[in-house]
């Protein structure tokens, strides 16, 4: 019998709306404490970061996630009446016991999206390789199934570290929404070879209790860079094929973003080494694949932790798309996902038939066209969270959810966390910077 492909249909992108850009939070910080103006500077032209996205009072990992899964339930009602598995990849989860998805199912189910009960909901682990692992597990279920069933796969992630410090202009927040299928539209996943390397390592990590991660950068990169090595090396061996040849013969690369210099070099280094090639026969090869044109979004919004390789990859396929048009499919795809502490999944994909629809399909740039520059007062209120219950209600008291969000609208006395759908217009839009002072 002949196996059925299995992959993306479609996917949604939902960033938070308050936007900081450096230039502006490099004079703020410059003018609290002058000593740290040199080094955040050298740091922002290191990254090639312009700006990060952070939430908005009302707004967690949870309603992140909510709001890029309705969005992409809502243009495919079929597919999410055959919803078999949620499956959640985060490292901002807001429960010790109870996931993500279990949290979004029954949030969705409020909001009016048909989704049924007979499904499996669970949340994967594993810094910002959450998503990734979460995207391969429901694929190889729905292939092994003879039902006509799909599957959501949702990365939401709010990257937050002690501020003010050098790792400050890599956060970010965003969730991105997948919809795994048989006979994809979008990607059809290689499930038979990827490419595979874990270590017990601690570049990176959140202790419990911690609000912000503590990182080790230069430490880290070359984690990074490492298990990259071996799992490219895993990969090529299992696929039978010699690593400049599965280089050569990739159309797309698709990376763990974050921030945008630490993945440019990262293939830069891989290709060099396999190549030999070096200066312009090497940003030739990068960039007749659009990988540099595709970090440029991220630059925008921050680092998304396990969303910022989805993220990438929307607005890689919408430029190779811009490029190509309806060549792009049948195209090639190396996608490269790392999380610290730290494991490194390499796997191919296979643009699908369906996706030039697909594509057309998506507003991608309402991202940036919904963002708004927040206040200082708003930042630093964000920076102080998470606010006991009384104090979230006082903030929230004062703000206007806009139609159509999701929001946390409170914590129980015993901490539970309880979620809202907001449907009714507002008035005018959102307005809190009034309120967040304390």
């Amino acid at each position: 019998m002949e196996e059925k492909k299995v992959g993306l249909s479609d996917l949604e992108i939902y960033v938070p709306a308050p936007r900081i850009g450096l230039d502006s939070l490099l004079s703020y910080r410059a003018t609290e404490d002058p000593g740290i103006e040199r080094r955040l500077r050298r740091a922002i032209e290191k990254t090639g970061q312009e700006a990060f996205r952070f939430p908005a009072p009302w707004e967690d990992s949870v309603t992140l996630a909510a709001q890029a899964s309705y969005s992409l339930l809502q243009r495919n009602g079929e597919s999410t009446r055959k919803l078999r598995y949620i499956g959640t990849g985060t490292e901002t989860t807001v429960d010790q016991s109870k996931p993500l998805a279990a949290y979004l199912e029954g949030m969705l189910q409020n909001a009016g999206v048909e989704v049924p009960e007979t499904l499996m909901t669970f949340q994967s682990q594993h810094a910002c390789a959450g998503g990734t692992i979460a995207m391969l597990s429901i694929a190889a279920m729905l292939a092994q199934s003879p039902h006509d069933e799909s599957g959501l796969v949702v990365s939401s992630d709010i990257a937050r570290y002690d501020a003010p410090s050098t790792a400050e202009i890599t956060q970010g927040a965003g969730a991105v929404s997948l919809l795994i299928e048989k006979d994809p539209q979008l990607l059809e996943i290689d499930l038979q070879t990827q490419g595979l390397c874990s270590r017990d390592v601690d570049d990176f990590f959140r202790p419990i209790g911690s609000t912000t991660a503590k990182v080790k950068g230069a430490y880290s990169m070359q984690c990074y860079n490492e298990a990259l090595d071996v799992a490219f090396e895993d990969y090529c061996r299992r696929r039978g094929r010699a690593p400049q040849e599965v280089l050569h013969e990739t159309d797309m690369f698709v990376f763990h973003v974050p921030f945008k210099m630490m993945a440019l070099s990262a293939l830069h280094r891989l290709v060099s080494n396999h190549t030999g090639m070096h200066g312009d026969e090497l940003n030739a090869f990068v960039n007749e694949r659009g990988f540099e044109q595709s970090l440029e979004p991220n630059t925008k919004v921050g680092n998304l932790y396990t969303a910022s390789i989805f993220f990438a990859l929307a607005f890689l396929l919408r430029e190779r798309y811009q490029k190509f048009g309806r060549d792009l499919v049948g195209k090639s795809m190396l996608m490269v996902s790392y999380g610290s502490g730290n494991t490194m999944l390499i796997l191919s994909a296979t643009v699908a038939p369906g996706a030039p629809e697909v594509i057309e399909s998506w507003d991608l740039n309402a991202v940036f066209r919904d963002e708004r520059d927040a206040t200082y007062d708003e930042y630093e209120t964000w920076l102080r969270a998470p606010h006991g219950a009384e104090r979230l209600q006082e903030i929230l008291s004062g703000t206007d959810v806009p139609s159509g969000q999701f929001y946390l609208s409170s914590i129980r006395e015993d901490g539970y966390r309880e979620y809202g759908f907001e449907n009714v217009p507002a008035a005018e839009p959102a307005s809190w910077a009034a309120t967040t002072t304390q």
